[in-house]
């Protein structure tokens, strides 16, 4: 694992239930703040359901994909009482 994804994962694994972060925010917050599409890409890999990388969405409000599915990221949001339109 690189010394980013590390920083990208500590970084999620703090975004408390019922919040979102946007790709960008997460970037930035890891130290590369013109890298979010890299984050995308890093949390397409993630399986470890110790990082809650579902609560990561886009900066337009849509939530962007999942590897497990985006109607299951939209349905993990919506019983985390995350209040986003879902386009």
């Amino acid at each position: 694992m690189t010394p980013f994804a590390k920083a990208v994962y500590d970084v999620i694994r703090k975004i408390p239930k019922g919040e979102t972060r946007t790709y960008e925010q997460v970037a930035q917050a890891a130290g590369r703040p013109r890298a979010y599409r890299a984050v995308g890409n890093i949390l397409n890999k993630n399986f470890d359901p110790a990082i809650p990388c579902h609560r990561v969405i886009r900066s337009d409000g849509k939530t962007g994909g999942y590897n497990r599915g985006t109607n299951t990221k939209q349905k993990r949001l919506c019983e985390e009482g995350v209040l986003l339109l879902i386009k």
